[in-house]
């Protein structure tokens, strides 16, 4: 939650105030890369996510992995926060019930973390990011729900 409240600019919404375009994307072509070595295939990769926290997608293919699972690797804009999802977020409550009702190998797991800390990136857990926002940015939804720290560094605006 430290490393959440510190990126939370009041003054960014999609992007910090400090916000390199370039950065951000050399960073997520070193992941695409490193998770490509890691897991000997090409990874579907999007990059056009528009009015958004979340600077890109990776997609681990199913054929990929130790239990036929697809990995779901979202970075945001705000460096270096990263989340790592089984299947598609919101799938499991993180990598650790995926891990135990077998959808998850550990060591597939270990190749993206792996992948993350060598591009400079920090995974933070999904049920990390299901708490309810309670941050500085004034955060606009359509709709009657709260918003959750996922919406704030990786949801749309």
């Amino acid at each position: 939650m430290e490393t959440l409240r510190r990126l939370d600019d009041p003054e960014g919404g999609e992007f910090p105030s400090d916000y390199d375009e370039a950065r951000t994307a050399a960073s997520f072509g070193r992941l695409v890369i490193q998770n490509d070595l890691h897991f000997s295939i090409s990874c579907e990769i999007d990059q056009n996510i528009q009015d958004s926290a979340q600077y890109g997608r990776i997609e681990v293919p199913a054929q990929a992995t130790a239990r036929r699972t697809r990995i779901v690797v979202l970075v945001s804009r705000f460096h270096p926060l990263a989340m790592v999802a089984a299947d598609n977020p919101g799938a499991f409550l993180g990598t650790d019930e995926a891990c135990a009702e077998g959808a998850l190998a550990a060591s597939d797991l270990e190749k993206v973390e792996q992948a993350l800390t060598e591009s400079g990136y920090v995974a933070i857990p999904e049920e990390l990011l299901a708490n309810h926002y309670d941050g500085a940015t004034p955060l606009l939804f359509h709709g009657s729900y709260q918003p959750r720290w996922w919406d704030r560094f990786f949801g749309s605006f």
